[in-house]
C-alpha cells in the first residue's frame, strides 16, 4: 500500500521504506501494464472532441505511474494541451515527482500545478473557491486507505469530473493478502494515520450505495516475503515492517507475530522454494 495522503506520512526513513518496497514488489510494474492496457481505449471515449485535457492525480507519491499515464495521454492526443494538477502530502515524494518531470522532456511542456496537502485540506481549498476546474481524468492509486470518509471523498472527486470524464481508484483486490492481513489484525495494524482498512469491496459497496456507474479491471499482482521468515533477514525486516506500517519486531508480540507470519504464508504461493504473497490490485473506472 502506499501512504501518501496524509501530510504526515511518507517523509524521511517512511520514504525509505517506500522505495524498498516498490524495488521489492513490481506493484508500479504491475499497475502500469494494466495502465496502459485499459488506458488508451479510455482516454479516447473521454477526450473524443476535446480541445485539451485536465488531469488530476491525487496521492500520486514520486510520480512514477503519473508521468507513465501522462505521456500516454500525450502520444494518444498529440494536438491537445495537457494540463496536470498534483495533490500529495508529501514534501520529499514531490520533490521526487518534481525531478522526475525535469528530466523527461515530453513532460516539460505540460503545466503543473502542485498541491502540497493531503485530500480533506484539498477538497476545503476547493470548496472555498466560488470557480471550480473540472477534469477529464482523476486517478487515485493506492491512497483511498488514508481518507477520512470514504464515501464523501468519492462524491467529492467525483463532481469533480466533467461530461464523459473518468475517476480512477486503483487498491488492493478485496480477498487479497492485505485484505486478509488487515482485517484479521486491523486492532494491532491501525494507527493515526490508518484507523480503517478498506479494499476494492469497500469501494464498490460505496459506488454501489451512491448509485454511481463503474467497471473493474483485476492487476494480479504478488510479492516475494522467502525472506520474511528469516529473522536474521535485513530484507525480511524491511519488507515486515513495510507490510504492518510498524515496526515488527518491536511492536507486537510473539505470539502476533507468529499468528501474522502464519497468516502470510497462508495468503501466499509457494515456487522453487520461494514464497509469494497475493498482492493482487484492482482498478475500478468510474463513469462521470
Amino acid at each position: 500500500m502506499a501512504a501518501e495522503a496524509k501530510q504526515t506520512c511518507y517523509e524521511g526513513s517512511d520514504v525509505e521504506s517506500f522505495q524498498f518496497y516498490l524495488k521489492h514488489s513490481g506493484e508500479h510494474e504491475a499497475i502500469l501494464q494494466c495502465v496502459h492496457n485499459i488506458l488508451p481505449g479510455l482516454l479516447k471515449r473521454t477526450g473524443t472532441e476535446k480541445s485539451s485535457l485536465d488531469v488530476l492525480g491525487v496521492g500520486s507519491g514520486g510520480g512514477e505511474v503519473d508521468t507513465q499515464m501522462l505521456t500516454l495521454l500525450q502520444s494518444t492526443f498529440p494536438a491537445a494541451p495537457i494540463t496536470a494538477e498534483i495533490v500529495e502530502g508529501s514534501y520529499q515524494l514531490t520533490d521526487n515527482f518534481k525531478a522526475l518531470v525535469a528530466k523527461t522532456t515530453n513532460l516539460q511542456k505540460i503545466p503543473f500545478v502542485w498541491h502540497l496537502m493531503n485530500s480533506e485540506e484539498y477538497e476545503k481549498q476547493v470548496k472555498a473557491k466560488a470557480d471550480v476546474k473540472k477534469f477529464d481524468f482523476i486517478h487515485m492509486i493506492q491512497m483511498i486507505y488514508y481518507v477520512d470518509n470514504l464515501a464523501n471523498t468519492i462524491k467529492f472527486y467525483h463532481s469533480l469530473l466533467k461530461s464523459n470524464g473518468r475517476l480512477m481508484i486503483i487498491i488492493e483486490a478485496s480477498n487479497s493478502g492485505w485484505d486478509i492481513l488487515w482485517k484479521t489484525y486491523i486492532k494491532e495494524l491501525q494507527s493515526d494515520i490508518i484507523t480503517e482498512y478498506r479494499s476494492a469491496g469497500e469501494v464498490i459497496a460505496c459506488l454501489r450505495s451512491l448509485g454511481l456507474k463503474y467497471e473493474e479491471h483485476p492487476i494480479p499482482n504478488s510479492l516475494d516475503i522467502t525472506e520474511c521468515f528469516d529473522p536474521s533477514s535485513q530484507t525480511g525486516q524491511h519488507l515486515l515492517n513495510f507490510i504492518t506500517a510498524k515496526d515488527f519486531y518491536q511492536s507486537f508480540t510473539p505470539e502476533i507475530r507468529a499468528g501474522m507470519l502464519d497468516l502470510l504464508r497462508k495468503c501466499s504461493t509457494e515456487k522453487d522454494g520461494r514464497v509469494f504473497f497475493n498482492s493482487d490490485v484492482t482498478c475500478i473506472l468510474v463513469y462521470a
